[in-house]
């Protein structure tokens, strides 16, 4: 039986917690030449990520900020896991330009780079195709640069009206995505006689979550500035071992 073995609620008001979150900031468009510049600020008023009543927020505004014209919000959890089911309560924005993701990398990226470390996508929703989400995953030798990455979209009406769930059920040889606890897709290794090794599969290690809301850039698209502000709202993230 599944046990849960961390979460965040969200019942603090204020900064997310620095002992869960933390904060990757700059404006260097990240590899997509994204358009916002992500922040760390914490004043009320200010801040692109708060807490309040008993919700995760991340705003994506037009203000300029650092060199660029829009400003937002990334957080990468301090935790990290292999295998296991995650969670995640959420409501997405809308509008041409927002790109809010519920992502994953592994804990090794900084020394083995993108995309040899790997990435879960567990939600991606861009605001010019309303109500279609993504699910993919990339590897060192099975990406988007090179067309080649595992990816599924499916229409899911309202995603920005209400709150989703939007899981992960991540094992060993397979990996499988849900929404509203429903399974959406799964892939195992050596899909269609793809790599085993970890240049086709490197998700047998640990891997950190991520939160955040983009602007623009290769996949998010023009920005209408006329739907700002806009905001991914996060009821809950739950993660829970394999089972």
């Amino acid at each position: 039986m599944k046990k849960m073995i961390w979460s965040d609620e969200f019942d603090r008001d204020g900064i997310p917690d620095p002992k869960i979150w933390e904060f990757q900031t700059g404006g260097h468009g990240f590899g997509n030449d994204e358009l916002q510049y992500y922040t760390d600020r914490t004043a009320p008023g200010e801040a692109n990520a708060f807490v309040k009543d008993g919700k995760l927020t991340l705003e994506l505004r037009r203000e300029p900020y650092g060199g660029r014209i829009y400003t937002s919000a990334r957080l990468n959890s301090r935790a990290s896991w292999q295998y296991g089911r995650i969670d995640v309560f959420a409501k997405l924005p809308s509008g041409a330009g927002t790109w809010p993701a519920i992502w994953m990398l592994g804990e090794n990226r900084k020394p083995a780079g993108w995309p040899h470390c790997g990435e879960i996508d567990i939600m991606e929703h861009i605001g010019r195709m309303q109500n279609t989400v993504h699910f993919s995953v990339h590897t060192g030798l099975y990406n988007h640069r090179s067309k080649t990455h595992l990816t599924e979209t499916r229409r899911f009406p309202g995603v920005s009206e209400g709150f989703h769930l939007y899981s992960l059920d991540w094992k060993e040889n397979e990996i499988a995505f849900l929404f509203d606890g429903e399974k959406v897709v799964s892939w195992h290794k050596g899909q269609d006689g793809r790599d085993k090794g970890v240049g086709g599969w490197p998700f047998n290690a640990p891997f950190f979550l991520i939160l955040n809301l983009a602007c623009g850039g290769g996949f998010g698209g023009s920005p209408d500035d006329t739907c700002l502000p806009q905001s991914l709202v996060i009821d809950y993230v739950r993660v829970y071992n394999e089972g």
